[in-house]
């Protein structure tokens, strides 16, 4: 009888120690993962569930206070990822607004200073688009009286405020009345449009060596690394060798002169690539492709994805093994050594990813038109790749940058209005494009089926403004 008492302590110590094992050990730690995967109390959400192993990124204290609640910890993590977000989209409602005494009391109907209050993990049940877990009402619980100074929204439903085209809780840059109004009457297609054209060279972090090209005699890889001529060639006809890249720049060795010199390393760290492309890895790690880099797991793979993705590829993807195996590094999309920025453009997306908006894509005259770039019978920056509108480019202090985060303009969508469609379109068909039920999964082949009323309205508001400052003057003596 003792012996089967010690057989049921030693299990369960067995188990104890393992889950334990699991709880604690690393989210990098690969063996670990289906561990830690049983203490999940539920399901995460679309934007979390890479990094839902590495429980500490939202539980554990950030040292702000000597004893945290539950709901300070996770407030910390939400803006510690997601602040510099939100003050770049000029936040519609920030917490300070709520400090404001005027609006203190709109605090009793919903705590608006704590994320969690709308953004709950793990209750798949509750979760709507955006990771939101009220109600799809929740606007009406402070603006029900909203018909009485906006009488154009008399008899709108409780539950259409948050429809696209419409308003946003955080980020309405693209639906500011003024700016709604401002871009009143503009056609559909803008003649001529063109997406900003890339600054590589003036937005580099690091630039601190002599830009001359560099021939083919001239790679200082070492006598001991192989090389093949083609590999030699794919390096001297990209920008890299054109602005006087060497091999050692990257791959380190001897005559290395990167500030991080290390050993020749046959395989190119990302932390090498931000040296000189910072801008580019800032914004990769906050999105999709490389959120689990930017929090010290092993990078993101296909068959770890919710959505639809091949099983296998070719063309130059085939050097990661197949779709279902492709790491999302830099080298996912600039295969080394081309680094050929047409193909991540488009054909390395579609290596990939094989849901129905993806797969539609060929079949558009977005399509249509980047092909033609690609031939030389379009202009330079008039064709419209998955990058154009996934990962658009933005001005910054030194020139246009390609935004890595290919989120970014999805948070919410309406953000790719203004920061991509206005190059080709007007606000009004690129909002009603957006707001289209079916645009989405036809990758935008055809005009939108129905148009959102957010400029007409605006416009009508301002002229109506007009004529009663107009109605004032003429009263007044």
């Amino acid at each position: 009888m003792r012996t089967k008492w010690i057989a049921w302590a030693v299990v369960n110590v067995a188990v104890l120690a393992t889950f334990t094992i699991g709880l604690i050990a690393p989210a990098s730690n690969l063996p670990s993962e289906s561990l830690k995967r049983a203490w999940l109390p539920g399901e995460t959400t679309h934007g979390h569930y890479q990094i839902e192993l590495d429980c500490d990124a939202c539980h554990d204290p950030s040292g702000n206070s000597s004893e945290p609640s539950a709901s300070d910890v996770m407030q910390d993590a939400c803006i510690s990822c997601h602040g510099e977000q939100l003050e770049l989209a000029n936040d519609t409602h920030p917490s300070k607004k709520f400090r404001d005494p005027v609006h203190a009391d709109l605090l009793n109907i919903i705590n608006a200073q704590d994320c969690l209050t709308c953004h709950r993990e793990h209750v798949p049940d509750q979760t709507l688009n955006m990771g939101l877990t009220l109600p799809s009402d929740y606007c009406w619980h402070c603006h029900q009286d909203i018909g009485e100074s906006r009488p154009s929204h008399v008899g709108m439903t409780h539950d259409t405020c948050a429809t696209a085209g419409c308003h946003n809780y955080h980020d309405n840059r693209a639906l500011y009345e003024k700016f709604l109004a401002d871009h009143h009457g503009a056609s559909d297609h803008i003649e001529g449009g063109r997406v900003p054209h890339r600054q590589t060279r003036e937005t580099l972090s690091r630039s601190d060596w002599e830009m001359v090209a560099l021939s083919l005699e001239q790679s200082d890889a070492p006598e001991p690394v192989e090389t093949t001529p083609e590999l030699l060639q794919d390096w001297q006809e990209t920008a890299h060798a054109a602005a006087g890249v060497n091999c050692s720049m990257c791959h380190g060795g001897s005559e290395s002169k990167t500030p991080t010199a290390t050993p020749w390393n046959d395989h190119v760290a990302m932390e090498t690539c931000q040296e000189c492309h910072a801008k580019q890895v800032d914004t990769f790690v906050t999105g999709k492709h490389g959120m689990r880099l930017g929090a010290g797991m092993s990078p993101m793979n296909t068959a770890m994805a919710r959505l639809p993705m091949h099983t296998s590829s070719g063309g130059q993807d085939a050097v990661h093994g197949g779709a279902a195996h492709a790491e999302l590094t830099c080298n996912a999309c600039h295969a080394g050594h081309r680094f050929d920025t047409k193909y991540a453009a488009a054909e390395a997306c579609l290596n990939c990813h094989a849901d129905d908006h993806s797969l539609a894509y060929a079949d558009t005259a977005h399509a249509a038109l980047w092909a033609a770039e690609l031939d030389g019978s379009g202009e330079v920056n008039s064709g419209v790749s998955c990058a154009t509108c996934h990962l658009p480019r933005l001005e910054s202090g030194e020139g246009v940058f390609v935004n890595h985060d290919q989120n970014a303009s999805l948070r919410p969508n309406e953000t790719m209005a203004r920061e991509v469609c206005l190059n080709c379109h007007s606000l009004e068909y690129s909002l009603s494009a957006l707001a289209d039920p079916q645009g989405k999964t036809q990758c935008y082949g055809n005009p939108p089926t129905q148009r959102t009323k957010s400029v007409e309205m605006a416009h009508e508001w301002f002229e109506q403004q007009e004529a009663k400052r107009r109605a004032r003057q003429k009263r007044s003596p």
